[in-house]
């Protein structure tokens, strides 16, 4: 009976001790959130208050130079039997502003083939201030006869760049793989467009 009686109180702590972890993890997220609003140690925490007139905005890139305003044409030109072209032909930006054009490619051939582009810069002098983040002309694409790719071109341009510098072209040559590399499109006289390359 001694036996029986020890085991039951045994199992009574156990269930005693259970129960008390159990409400111990439960209460733990309530405390550990009122422990962060104190102390300001987690910043999801302090997001999460209503502070009485303040608005939930991000705070302004200070990079970006709201006073000036570039255009940024695009221009695409192809040595071969296909179909390369801009989304748009223009955007406007502000220095430090990042932006994204779109650039379409079609091989119209009925063979695979692979390609690539150059890009080029008119005037001269914006290509050291026009960042390229992402573009496709980091590498080389193989396409199948017929198939279509839309390519972003992510960049940003330094507000540093010459406060002269109203306009600036970016333009592609694209070309296969395998053959003769054509030389990157020359800026014309205004430094407003490009030649050198048949569209």
């Amino acid at each position: 009976m001694d036996l029986r009686r020890e085991n039951i109180r045994m199992v009574g702590k156990l269930v005693v001790v259970a129960a008390g972890m159990f409400a111990f993890g439960y209460a733990l997220v309530p405390i550990y959130k009122a422990i962060c609003e104190m102390t300001g140690i987690n910043v999801l925490a302090l997001g999460d208050r209503n502070i009485p007139g303040a608005t939930a905005t991000l705070p302004a890139n200070t990079q970006v130079d709201t006073s000036r305003t570039i255009t940024v044409e695009f221009d695409a030109n192809s040595r071969g039997p296909w179909e390369f072209k801009p989304a748009q032909r223009s955007l406007q930006v502000h220095p430090g502003e990042l932006a994204t054009v779109m650039y379409e490619f079609q091989n119209v051939q009925n063979r695979r083939m692979s390609a690539q582009a150059i890009p080029s810069y008119a005037p001269q002098q914006a290509s050291t201030h026009f960042n390229k983040l992402e573009c496709f002309c980091f590498n080389q694409y193989t396409l199948e006869a017929g198939e279509k790719k839309s390519w972003p071109v992510v960049f940003v341009i330094d507000p540093k760049l010459s406060k002269d510098v109203k306009t600036i072209t970016l333009s592609y040559t694209f070309f296969e793989v395998g053959g003769k590399t054509p030389p990157a499109p020359v800026a014309n006289v205004q430094g407003r467009g490009v030649t050198g390359a048949g569209a």
